[in-house]
C-alpha cells in the first residue's frame, strides 16, 4: 500500500466533503479488490488440487500411481489457466511497474511466475527436464491468499477513519417559519437553523440558539465525559446529543465542518510521507534489485556447477519470491494508517507526519500559559480607579466597550463582569488592536486604551505607586486620553491536569518551560506551583520566536504549544508546533499537530504515542529486513548439501507470514491516555 503523491494534490483541491466521498469510493474499490482476490484464490485452489495429484513428485511422495495418455497436456492446460487467471493481478501489476519505471513487488512475482511457467511449458514441448507446474500453482495460490489477507489488514487499519466518516448524520431537521423539514446534511449552509432531538447526532457545526443538553464528543475529541452545552455554546457536527433538545444556528456548510476537516487532514497526513516512510521505500526498491540480482546469480551458480536446469530455475524462483519487499513496503504505511486515524479519534490531529514521528526527540516543551496550563477563563478579581471622579463601574464600562471586539480570554472576563454589573456597553469607533499589547478606540469622544503593563514600560510612562496587583493576577491598564485612569486585575485558575502532565514529562526527561506575556510574579507563581523547570515572563508575541530560537541554539529539540493564532511565528519556528484548543479552527496552518482539547495531558499522550508509533515502525522494518537476511540464503540453497532446501511454495508461505506479522504488529498500536 504505497502512498500515491498525486492523491495528495487531489485531496487538497477537493472540498472535504468530496474527500469523504472519495474516501468511501476508495473503500468500495478496496472491498471489490478483496473480493476479487478471494474469488481468484478459491478458483485456483480447485485447479491446484488435480495439478498436485497428477505431478510425478507428489505421486512419489504419496506412493500414488496415476497415469494416462496426455497427462502432461492436462497438467499444462490446468496450469496455464492458473497462470493466466490466478497470476493476472501480478502480471498486470508487473506491467504497470515497468511502465512507471518503478520495479517492486509485482515485478518480482510477475517475473518469478513467468519464468517458472515458461520453463515448465518448454519441458512439455520437448525440452529435457522436470516441469514444476505444481510449484508454480501453489506459489500463485499462496500469493493470492497473502494478498487477500494483507488487503484485509490494510482495510482494518482504515476502519477508524470510516467510523469518523460515518459520524456525520445524513439528514438534519431544518427549522422553517412554517414547520420543520427533513433535509440532507450536505445541503445545509451558514445561518440555517436546525433542531437536534434527544439521542441524535448533531448535523452541523454551529452555536446553540436556544435549549440545553449534555453532549458526548468523545469520538471527536477523546473527552470521555459528556459536556454541558447551553445557549451561545459551540457544538461540533457528529457529537451525540443526550436528553435535551436544542436549536442550532449553523456556522458553515458541511464541507467546512470540523469533522470534514478532520477526515481531510487524516487523509493528507496519510498521503504525506515522513522520513521513515521514505527510508522504507528506498529499502524496498533496493531489495527488489537485490532480489533480481540474487535470483539470477543463484541460477547461474547452480546451473554452472552441474545441477539440472530445473533445479537452478527452482532456486532462482524461490529466491525472487522470498525476497519480495512486501513486508517492507507495508511496514510503515500500515502503522501510518492506524496511528493517524487513532490520533484523530483521541483529539490529536496530525498535519505533519515527520513532526509527529519526531515527538520522540523532544527535549524541551515550551508552554503558552493561558488556556493550556490554565483554564483560560479569566475572572475580574480587582477594579482600581486612579482618578477621583471615576467609578469602578465607569472603568469597566469603558474597558468593555473596547473589549467587545476581542475574543481574548481577558476580554471575555471583562465583558462577563460588565454583564454581572448590568452595564450597558457603549459603541466604539476607530477601534485598533496594538499587537500583543492591547486595544485602543474612541468611546464617548474620548480616546480609550486598554493595555498591558508592558506597554507603559515600553513607552517609558510612569507606573503609579498605587499599582499593586497580587502575584498571580494578570493586569490590564485603562488610559483615558493618554492618562492612566485605573486598572483591572484578572485571575485565571490552573487546570487540574497540568501538574500531572508536568510530572510525566519530568519522568520522560523532558524539560518544561513556561512562556507568557504575564508579569514575572504571575509566571513564577505558576511555574513553582506546577514544578516546572523554568519560565520566561513578559514576552510579546514577536519575542516568542526569538526565545524558541535561543533554546534551539543551545541544542534543545523544542516543541511549542500555543493557540495557533498569536503564536503562529513561534509555532512555525519550533521543531514541533502544537496548536492547542483550536477546536473547529483546524486550519492552525503553522502547527504540525493540532490538539482539539486544551488539556496538557493530551500533549503528554501525543509524545508517548509518537514514541510508540515510531517504535512500531522500527520493529516492522527490523522484522521485514531481518527476515530477508535469513530467508534469502536458505532459498538460494546455502544449506542444500546439508539437506535443507526451500520450495517456491515454502518461500511464498514465509513471505506471506512475514507480511501478516507486520500487519498484526501495526494493529497492536494503542493510544496511551495518561
Amino acid at each position: 500500500m504505497t502512498s500515491k503523491p498525486q492523491l495528495a494534490h487531489e485531496h487538497a483541491g477537493h472540498s472535504a466533503h468530496a474527500g469523504m466521498a472519495h474516501e468511501q469510493m476508495g473503500h468500495s474499490h478496496h472491498a471489490m479488490m478483496i473480493a476479487d482476490f478471494k474469488k481468484r484464490f478459491y478458483i485456483v485452489l480447485v485447479l491446484t488440487i488435480p495439478v498436485m495429484m497428477l505431478s510425478m513428485q507428489i505421486q512419489q511422495w504419496l506412493h500414488l500411481d496415476i497415469y494416462f495418455a496426455g497427462l502432461r497436456y492436462a497438467l499444462f492446460g490446468l496450469s496455464t489457466t492458473v497462470f493466466l487467471y490466478g497470476g493476472w493481478p501480478f502480471l498486470t501489476g508487473w506491467l504497470s511497474e515497468l511502465r512507471s519505471k518503478n520495479p517492486g513487488m509485482m515485478t518480482l512475482i510477475g517475473f518469478a511466475i513467468t519464468v517458472a511457467y515458461a520453463y515448465s511449458t518448454a519441458t512439455v514441448f520437448g525440452l529435457k527436464g522436470m516441469d514444476f507446474f505444481w510449484e508454480l500453482d501453489t506459489l500463485i495460490l499462496i500469493m493470492l491468499l497473502g494478498h487477500w489477507i494483507e488487503m484485509r489488514s490494510v482495510m482494518g487499519a482504515s476502519k477508524e477513519l470510516e467510523l469518523l466518516v460515518q459520524l456525520m448524520p445524513a439528514e438534519a431537521h431544518m427549522v422553517m417559519p412554517d414547520m420543520v423539514h427533513e433535509v440532507r446534511t450536505d445541503t445545509l449552509k451558514a445561518n440555517d437553523v436546525i433542531l437536534v432531538k434527544p439521542g441524535e447526532k448533531v448535523a452541523a457545526d454551529g452555536i446553540i440558539l436556544n435549549g440545553e443538553s449534555y453532549l458526548n464528543e468523545s469520538m471527536l475529541t477523546g473527552e470521555s465525559r459528556p459536556v454541558y452545552k447551553g445557549t451561545g455554546d459551540k457544538v461540533i457536527a457528529g457529537s451525540i446529543n443526550g436528553n435535551g433538545s436544542f436549536m442550532v444556528t449553523v456556522s458553515h456548510a458541511a464541507k467546512d465542518s470540523y469533522l470534514s476537516q478532520v477526515v481531510k487532514l487524516v487523509n493528507e497526513a496519510r498521503e504525506s510521507k515522513s522520513k521513515t516512510q521514505l527510508l522504507a521505500d528506498t529499502a524496498a526498491r533496493w531489495l527488489t534489485i537485490i532480489a533480481l540480482a540474487s535470483g539470477i546469480s543463484t541460477f547461474l551458480y547452480w546451473y554452472l556447477t552441474g545441477q539440472t536446469l530445473a533445479f537452478a530455475m527452482e532456486r532462482m524462483v524461490t529466491v525472487i519470491v522470498i525476497c519480495c519487499p512486501h513486508a517492507l513496503g507495508l511496514a510503515v504505511p500500515l502503522v501510518v494508517a492506524r496511528s493517524t486515524a487513532l490520533s484523530a479519534k483521541h483529539g490529536l490531529l496530525i498535519k505533519n507526519r515527520t513532526a509527529f514521528e519526531n515527538a520522540r526527540k523532544i527535549t524541551t516543551i515550551v508552554f503558552d500559559k493561558t488556556g493550556t496550563l490554565t483554564v483560560g477563563k479569566f475572572e475580574v478579581s480587582k477594579i482600581v480607579s486612579l482618578q477621583k471622579n471615576l467609578t469602578e463601574e465607569e472603568l469597566v464600562r469603558l474597558a468593555s466597550a473596547l473589549e467587545q471586539n476581542s475574543e481574548h480570554p481577558i476580554a471575555t472576563g471583562i465583558l462577563q463582569k460588565a454583564k454581572n454589573l448590568k452595564i450597558n456597553i457603549p459603541q466604539t469607533t476607530a477601534f485598533k488592536a496594538i499587537t500583543g499589547q492591547g486595544v485602543e478606540g474612541t468611546v464617548d469622544g474620548k480616546k480609550i486604551m486598554v493595555v498591558s503593563p508592558g506597554y507603559l514600560i515600553e513607552k517609558k510612562l510612569a507606573v503609579p505607586g498605587a499599582f499593586a496587583p497580587d502575584d498571580t493576577e494578570t493586569v490590564v491598564l485603562i488610559l483615558i486620553n493618554n492618562e492612566l485612569a485605573g486598572y483591572i486585575a484578572l485571575s485565571d485558575e490552573l487546570r487540574p491536569e497540568s501538574a500531572e502532565a508536568i510530572k510525566i514529562l519530568k519522568k520522560e526527561n523532558i524539560k518544561s518551560i513556561l512562556l507568557t506575556g504575564d508579569n514575572r510574579k504571575v509566571a513564577e507563581s505558576v511555574s513553582k506551583t506546577l514544578n516546572m523547570d523554568s519560565f520566561i515572563a513578559g514576552v510579546l508575541p514577536h519575542q516568542k520566536l526569538e526565545k524558541i530560537k535561543a533554546l534551539q541554539a543551545v541544542g534543545e529539540f523544542v516543541a511549542m504549544t500555543g493557540d495557533g493564532v498569536n503564536d503562529a511565528p513561534a509555532l512555525a519556528q519550533a521543531d514541533i508546533g502544537i496548536a492547542v484548543g483550536s477546536g473547529s479552527d483546524i486550519a492552525a496552518e503553522t502547527a504540525g499537530i493540532v490538539l482539539v482539547n486544551s488539556n496538557p495531558k493530551d500533549i503528554v499522550s501525543l509524545i508517548l504515542f509518537g514514541k510508540a508509533t515510531y517504535r512500531k515502525m522500527i520493529q516492522n522494518l527490523a522484522w521485514a529486513t531481518g527476515y530477508n537476511v535469513i530467508a534469502l540464503p536458505l532459498a538460494a540453497g546455502v544449506l542444500y548439501h546439508q539437506g535443507v532446501v526451500l520450495s517456491p511454495a515454502a518461500g511464498a508461505v514465509l513471505m506471506t507470514v512475514s507480511t501478516v506479522v507486520v500487519a498484526i504488529n501495526a494493529g497492536l498500536l494503542r493510544v496511551a491516555k495518561s
